[in-house]
């Protein structure tokens, strides 16, 4: 009676495993982030279907390699709080229209009296435009300052759902007017700024500057100070970026994501998706404008699945049939995360990798 209780119970356990647990952690993840975008009862028949159970489910356990970087979690913490770091950065500078902070990492050379205007890098960290805080990146900050021997400035924005995609892209160039403005009282090169970006970070970089290239009315920035602001950035560069929204959106529909991810929301939904997707806006620029158009550097890691490396193949392959100078670094075997946590500590597996890529770039940016 024993041993055919237990056969019975096997294919029981086996069941809840098998059906249970991922409708149990897909529709938890749904009703916490958005259900499918359908009219009444239908949203709830989408979210149950099978294949969208799954994937999403997949989705989410692949957040559980998070856990890894549970070391740099309590390393940043511990950084970021500690007043004895202060020598090294200024914390909690307000900017902009909407009163966002940004925190200011000194170049190595900032300590001369006799020191030269040093050059600007402005890193604009990612989170699907939904998640993110400057604090996160304080290691990388400062490592970015020291192998750069650049001061680093590190802004908050407005994520969703404090605002939308185009109060982050005035946000960011909030920030960069801040050092034009402001920069001289901290020995920056108010014409030298370089704006490096991870993932949703990197798709902000460019979009803003083609946004200033195209002199947007909807920045609410004099059509001369935009002019500055451009030619005052002396490259970019992407990590690991969405540079189509549309193309990534697919992708997020594959991985059955496209509903609970922030990033339709963030972008006021799809009609919007070409206005806001830097290869659209780079294909409508004119001959002149692309000339303004400053040099590129994308970087992307071969194993990444939230945004595929393709995402940086595609857009540098517009770039240069546009003639605008960029370049190209596909490195192996890494993921989306590593991108940016390897450039927190020089023990990480790829930071020397991915910091000999970005010194090139920004040496070609310094002429």
């Amino acid at each position: 009676m024993i041993v055919l209780k237990c056969y019975l119970s096997l294919p029981l356990v086996a069941g809840a495993l098998l059906v249970g647990l991922p409708y149990s952690i897909s529709l938890v993840a749904q009703w916490l982030y958005g259900w499918p975008s359908k009219p009444g009862y239908q949203k709830y028949l989408e979210a149950v279907k099978p294949r969208r159970i799954y994937c999403l489910t997949r989705a989410v356990l692949e957040m559980l390699k998070y856990l890894q970087y549970g070391k740099l979690y309590f390393q940043w913490k511990l950084w970021y709080s500690n007043d004895k770091n202060n020598k090294h950065y200024v914390k909690g500078i307000t900017f902009g229209r909407r009163g966002n902070k940004l925190d200011l990492y000194y170049s190595p050379s900032m300590g001369h009296s006799d020191a030269a205007p040093v050059p600007v890098v402005v890193f604009v960290y990612g989170g699907a435009w939904g998640s993110g805080d400057r604090s996160i990146y304080c290691l990388l900050a400062l490592q970015m300052a020291k192998e750069l021997n650049a001061s680093v400035i590190c802004p908050d924005y407005s994520i969703f759902p404090k605002g939308n995609v185009l109060n982050m892209i005035q946000d960011i160039s909030d920030s960069l007017l801040w050092v034009r403005e402001k920069g001289h009282a901290y020995n920056l090169d108010q014409d030298n700024i370089i704006l490096i970006g991870h993932s949703a970070g990197a798709h902000l970089c460019s979009i803003t500057t083609l946004f200033l290239v195209n002199n947007v009315e909807e920045l609410f920035i004099e059509t001369n100070k935009q002019r500055d602001l451009v030619s005052a950035i002396k490259g970019i560069i992407g990590l690991s970026g969405v540079y189509s929204i549309m193309d990534h959106y697919k992708h997020e529909k594959m991985r059955a994501v496209e509903y609970v991810s922030t990033m339709h929301k963030a972008m006021d939904g799809v009609e919007n998706f070409d206005y806001y997707s830097p290869t659209s806006l780079l294909k409508k620029l004119n001959k002149d404008q692309l000339k303004r158009v400053p040099p590129v550097g994308l970087l992307h890691g071969t194993n990444d699945i939230i945004v595929p490396a393709e995402s940086s193949v595609m857009f540098s392959e517009l770039l240069t049939s546009l003639s605008v100078s960029m370049s190209l670094y596909l490195i192996p075997k890494m993921n989306h995360t590593e991108m940016v946590t390897d450039l927190m500590a020089p023990d990480r597996h790829f930071y020397h990798s991915v910091y000999g890529c970005i010194k090139q770039e920004y040496r070609k940016f310094q002429g």
